[in-house]
């Protein structure tokens, strides 16, 4: 387990961050924001996926006994859901109705609800960020039967709006979200380990479960993620949005320039 926070360094604050390491996937191009900030700051920043995701086999998915024709609208929250969903149904040799409804988390993922079904207005309903950007319009077509595509590790937002408003509704799940290997780092000493999910606090531990944090700085986007910092016994540095920091690089930002100021 982690140290406490009186046995973390005592200037740790006072050591300027060299090193940042990124729990997600390397950019596919050069206009990261992180990478401007390794520019600006003569910062290394390092990027690695803690968490990946895995298929349920649909003999696996079989065994639930969900009927994905007898529901009439798809709620999809992610990309993940939308592939997996797609597999499934791929592999069950299940064509979807003209009828059916999809609700889709954002427009984002309604764009990309496209390569798999031609969209119509008629049976897409989107939200504009969260889960709860869809529960008025979700309210407006509590007769319909929902199915929930999602990972074995889920928010309860949803399904506890479900439950509460007595709709019609089942969870499918038909993806894992696992902890990565980590073998290939020898150890995970940085200045700072950004975290954007509590999965990635588990896989620390998985794959480092002696990890000390030191004088590491600890940085955490959303509340689920920042409250797992916390839980595991580890002090939350950096926490991201934040009313005058909406990003996890403007938050980083903010602490270095706090701290590290630039001289001029």
């Amino acid at each position: 387990m982690a140290e406490s926070k009186e046995k973390l360094g005592t200037n740790k604050h006072a050591k300027k961050i060299q090193s940042i390491l990124v729990t997600q996937p390397q950019p596919v191009n050069d206009n990261s924001p992180y990478l401007t900030i390794a520019k600006k700051y003569g910062i290394k920043v390092d990027f690695r996926e803690f968490i990946q995701v895995e298929p349920v086999p649909y003999k696996e998915f079989r065994k639930d006994k969900i009927n994905i024709l007898e529901h009439t609208a798809i709620i999809f929250t992610s990309r993940n859901a939308v592939d997996h969903f797609f597999r499934i149904c791929a592999e069950a040799k299940i064509e979807m109705p003209a009828e059916m409804k999809y609700f889709c988390i954002s427009e984002q993922t309604a764009y990309y609800l496209q390569k798999y079904i031609v969209l119509r207005k008629r049976k897409l309903f989107t939200g504009e960020k969260t889960a709860a950007d869809l529960f008025d319009i979700i309210k407006k077509h509590k007769n319909e039967k929902f199915l929930y595509p999602c990972s074995n590790i889920r928010k309860n937002d949803i399904p506890d709006f479900m439950h509460n408003n007595n709709l019609n509704f089942a969870e499918a799940v038909i993806y894992k979200t696992v902890a990565s290997d980590l073998s290939d780092l020898a150890e995970v000493k940085y200045d700072c380990i950004a975290f954007f999910s509590p999965s990635g606090i588990s896989s620390l531990f998985i794959n480092f479960p002696d990890f000390k944090q030191n004088n590491t700085r600890i940085a955490a986007f959303g509340p689920t993620t920042a409250q797992a910092v916390r839980d595991a016994g580890l002090e939350l540095d950096i926490e991201a949005p934040m009313p005058n920091a909406p990003s996890m690089t403007g938050a980083i930002e903010m602490y270095i320039q706090k701290h590290h100021p630039q001289k001029k």
